[in-house]
């Protein structure tokens, strides 16, 4: 038996989706889980003591390839990701990621079907959400190019994952001052831009530390555009490194520290040297789970690719227009962190 702890009515379509092979059981509080039971909570939403003993805990969030749409707009996912040892933001215990990440040893097949998984990513302009436009972005042939990726400032993935910058202000001026002389573009998150998500507006003050301030554009778009990203924990860091771009961490996102990237922010529990395909397999493979949520059909990562690139050129349904306004109303009146 496993038990769904406190989940909005709305999302309850998209676990029974993920959960196929069994018939969970809705609750409210984790109080309500019998001991000896498994419940799946979202994220780090509740303390560990509040559990009763021998309560198995497994973590759920959203998947690194994840739909049309941002899910603070109600878009249902394509993948989510399960973990029986802490979620792979949080970089302050260990998960099941990075369990894999410290030990998967890749066989031929795996390495190849890696490296296509990756191709097929790129040449799909794929991204996590895939918002925005395609339109070409100016910069200049002579100077190093950065992106600086905005995040919610509220995130558990900062709280859980990066020390010692934690707003995206900071992130700017730290970067401004370590490369003077470069072409910064800051992107704000997209959950942001669209008014779902509060994090501190810092436009004006940005100005003095970008040379340009983006909220259409793709960010798979961007990231080809561009030399180098720089973050704190923002999934964009491993969308950067699919497209070979050189990046730096402020903090310890599940791609930092096996040497894939530059770090500020050591982890000490990374005990290993990666490849790129290593990283690719155990993340989008073996870590995370796919669906169509329209059938509610198990994909594979690949099916996945080709659901999400196949509705894109699709017209975008009134209901989801619509949903994206509600969602926006919601956040004016009573705020959303």
């Amino acid at each position: 038996m496993v038990y769904i702890v406190g989940t909005r009515h709305y999302w309850r379509k998209s676990w029974l989706q993920f959960f196929q092979e069994r018939e969970p059981i809705f609750v409210e509080q984790p109080e309500q889980v019998p001991s000896g039971e498994t419940a799946y909570i979202w994220g780090v939403d509740y303390e560990p003591q509040r559990f009763k003993a021998n309560v198995q805990v497994v973590h759920v969030e959203d998947g690194f390839i994840r739909s049309i749409g941002l899910g603070a707009a109600l878009e249902r996912p394509c993948s989510w990701v399960f973990d029986s040892q802490g979620i792979y933001f949080d970089a302050t215990r260990p998960s099941d990621l990075e369990q894999l990440l410290n030990t998967k040893q890749l066989s031929e097949k795996e390495y190849v079907r890696a490296i296509a998984l990756k191709n097929q990513l790129v040449q799909n302009n794929m991204s996590k959400y895939n918002t925005g436009t395609t339109a070409s972005l100016s910069v200049p042939s002579n100077k190093l190019t950065i992106l600086v990726p905005g995040q919610v400032e509220t995130d558990a993935s900062i709280k859980k994952g990066s020390p010692n910058i934690t707003t995206n202000l900071a992130l700017l001026k730290r970067v401004r001052s370590e490369h003077p002389n470069a072409y910064i573009i800051y992107k704000p998150h997209p959950d942001v831009v669209a008014g779902l998500r509060q994090s501190e507006d810092i436009q004006q003050q940005a100005q003095y530390y970008c040379d340009a301030y983006i909220t259409d554009i793709n960010i798979s778009t961007v990231l080809e555009q561009v030399d180098e990203v720089h973050t704190m924990t923002s999934l964009c860091g491993f969308e950067g490194l699919l497209r070979d771009k050189s990046v730096t961490c402020y903090g310890q996102p599940f791609y930092s520290g096996w040497g894939l990237t530059t770090d500020t922010c050591a982890n000490p529990r990374r005990t290993r040297k990666i490849d790129l395909a290593t990283l690719i397999y155990c993340a989008l493979v073996e870590y995370a789970r796919y669906v169509d949520p329209g059938s509610g059909k198990q994909l594979s990562p690949e099916e996945t690719i080709q659901l999400l690139a196949k509705r894109r050129t699709q017209p975008k349904r009134p209901s989801a227009q619509l949903k994206l306004v509600l969602r926006q109303l919601h956040a004016r009146l009573f705020g959303r962190k």
